[in-house]
């Protein structure tokens, strides 16, 4: 007898306007999908964020088509790069950059690499720093700096990514009375409704710094409305025992309570915490190719050295390559974290799925954009009267 052709079992792919192959789904938001995508026409893969239309209120519209607006003007190496745009009956789809190594908040997951030592941080806060430093020069501020926010490519480069809630500088006065933001990494200026500023960014890189080291932000422990209220009236947040001297300086620079005293993005770039810590990038990241060595060898460097010398420390090693640095370091991190629960009061736009019971308590805490509208600034009043 014959063989039916095996073809006919293949599920014929998904295809978008004749120019991209759907892929598998990515991600979620708060207003649509994110799909992994095939452009038909060069072959590179791509990220399609689909937001349907069908009953968005028009100010959702109106906030998707203004990340549009942003992207679509920004070009930068550490920047998400926006691609396009295609529109049909039922859903908008916007083109943008893939970056295959996910968010870093996905990467600290406990069952994934867990937190990360000191020593690997300022590799990747360094990078969201220069990303800054262009979007407040182009007169743009995030507003959502957070480690869900910030992806990797496989060489370890950074990429800003979500311009959903940010703001050109000269219309952050008509935004002063809406709190934007996830809480736990917002400014104390963005909750007070006193304005939202350059400055509001950096507040949340150390915020973003705490993230990273201990796979939660400030004040995870307690519910959003308390976590406002203590960012509010603490001097600083809560910076973990154990940091070498000049990271704690680094986070007490970021979590200066008056904005105006807060160093901008290029001032930090200088700070001894990024430039003891800081490598030449290696050719591999402007044009990829070249020898790498062997992550194993370099195991092997890390047991005869301290780890700290292997990353960095006090003494760059420029001829070693960005990705074996980050690979080192991330063979050194431990994923044994136990994290408290709380209510769930969104979904994160990042998380790519749940691999563990651990996982889900931890994303069941991780809002992702709350707006608290002026109708709510009564009640936070009059929660500053209230013990915590």
């Amino acid at each position: 007898m014959s063989r039916q052709p095996a073809t006919s079992h293949f599920r014929k792919s998904k295809t978008l306007c004749d120019k991209y192959m759907l892929g598998d789904e990515i991600g979620k938001g708060a207003y649509g999908r994110v799909y992994k995508g095939l452009d038909l026409e060069n072959g590179d893969f791509v990220a399609i964020k689909q937001v349907s239309l069908e009953n968005i209120p028009q100010e959702d519209l109106n906030i998707i088509m203004q990340e549009i607006d942003l992207l679509k003007n920004l070009n930068h190496k550490n920047i998400v790069k926006y691609l396009g745009s295609l529109k049909t009956k039922t859903h908008l789809h916007i083109i943008l950059e893939y970056v295959e190594n996910g968010s870093l908040a996905n990467i600290i997951k406990p069952n994934k690499f867990g937190p990360f030592p000191e020593s690997l941080v300022p590799l990747y806060i360094s990078q969201v720093l220069e990303g800054l430093v262009y979007l407040h020069e182009q007169g743009v501020i995030h507003r959502d700096i957070k480690g869900a926010n910030i992806l990797t490519t496989k060489e370890g480069l950074v990429k800003l990514a979500d311009f959903g809630v940010a703001t050109k500088l000269n219309e952050a006065d008509l935004n002063t009375h809406s709190v934007v933001g996830t809480p736990y990494w917002m400014a104390p200026e963005v909750i007070e409704m006193s304005g939202v500023c350059a400055a509001s960014d950096i507040w949340s890189v150390g915020c973003t710094v705490i993230e990273l080291l201990t796979c939660v932000p400030p004040y995870y422990d307690l519910q959003p409305m308390p976590a406002l209220f203590r960012i509010v009236q603490d001097a600083h947040p809560p910076i973990p025992e154990g940091l070498s001297v000049d990271i704690t300086d680094f986070l007490r620079q970021c979590f200066k309570k008056d904005a105006m005293q807060r160093p901008d993005a290029r001032t930090l770039l200088q700070h001894p915490w990024i430039q003891n810590s800081r490598r030449v990038l290696p050719s591999s990241l402007r044009q990829i190719g070249g020898s790498i060595r062997n992550i194993d060898e370099d195991v092997a460097v890390a047991d005869n050295n301290s780890a700290e010398n292997v990353l960095g420390g006090d003494r760059p090693l420029e001829e070693k390559s960005r990705r074996d640095s980050l690979a080192t370091a991330l063979e050194s991190t431990s994923s044994d974290e136990n994290l408290s629960a709380k209510n769930n009061i969104a979904h994160d736009a990042s998380l790519e799925g749940v691999d563990t019971l651990k996982d889900d308590l931890l994303s069941a805490k991780d809002p992702t954009l709350v707006f608290i509208r002026i109708q709510l600034l009564p009640c936070l009043l009059m929660m500053h009267l209230l013990p915590i």
